[in-house]
């Protein structure tokens, strides 16, 4: 409950499948902070927090979206009209990293894995780009599927992987260049045939089993795009 704000924040958290408490006190475990696109529950992307929590990270999977908030804007300049809905988002991101990071030791809250689907990718990096401004360091890397509306963090300090469908395009500048995907090391992946609103549980299986293979080549190299085929 954050009282400030007077807001409940609907959590799932999911431990790491291979480590015990020990283990994760003697050497921190990751944390992933998950976050589901519009109109869909925080647990909706099972498929995401299980192969993470396989790769030995805390996933934490938070709802954004409550019965009393405005509708997410689809008219006007999208960027600015749903600029409230990003910032509330990173805001209660914020908030869930520094209750957990009081109460759950033995994880490391300070070098964060973002992961977001859509809107939830547009939260994610929304707030990557806010901490970055604000010179902070507690994102250490980025993953999105399908965001479209917010530019993705360009920095070599954050390790970024963007998979995009194949049904709508990003608006102008989300995504690095190619010139600045080399550079920077960052890694833009798009699956052919796939869709936009399948990129969650009830999606296709072939498709849960090729973003999860993206995945998982992806947090075990230190080699950008090494899962790409």
């Amino acid at each position: 409950m954050d009282e400030q704000r007077r807001r409940a924040i609907p959590i799932a958290i999911y431990p790491p499948q291979w480590a015990d408490d020990k283990n994760c006190v003697n050497s921190p475990c990751p944390v992933a902070i998950l976050s589901a696109g519009y109109g869909l529950l925080h647990t909706d992307y099972g498929f995401l927090a299980t192969s993470l929590s396989e790769l030995g990270y805390l996933v934490v999977a938070v709802g954004h979206e409550l019965p009393t908030d405005p509708p997410l804007s689809v008219t006007g300049n999208l960027y600015q009209t749903r600029s409230e809905n990003w910032q509330r988002g990173a805001n209660t991101l914020r908030f869930v990293r520094s209750q957990l990071k009081q109460t759950m030791t033995g994880f490391d809250f300070d070098h964060l894995l973002l992961i977001g689907h859509s809107n939830g990718g547009d939260i994610s990096a929304w707030l990557a780009n806010e901490m970055l401004a604000e010179n902070e360091a507690f994102i250490s890397t980025v993953i999105t599927l399908d965001s479209r509306r917010v530019p993705l963090p360009k920095t070599a300090a954050i390790k970024l992987l963007s998979i995009r469908g194949s049904d709508f395009p990003a608006d102008k500048d989300v995504l690095p260049t190619p010139d600045e995907q080399q550079a920077l090391g960052l890694c833009i992946i798009s699956i052919p045939r796939s869709r936009h609103n399948d990129m969650y549980d009830a999606g296709p299986v072939w498709l849960k089993a090729e973003i999860e293979r993206q995945l998982h080549a992806f947090l075990k190299t230190e080699l950008p795009c090494q899962g790409a085929k």
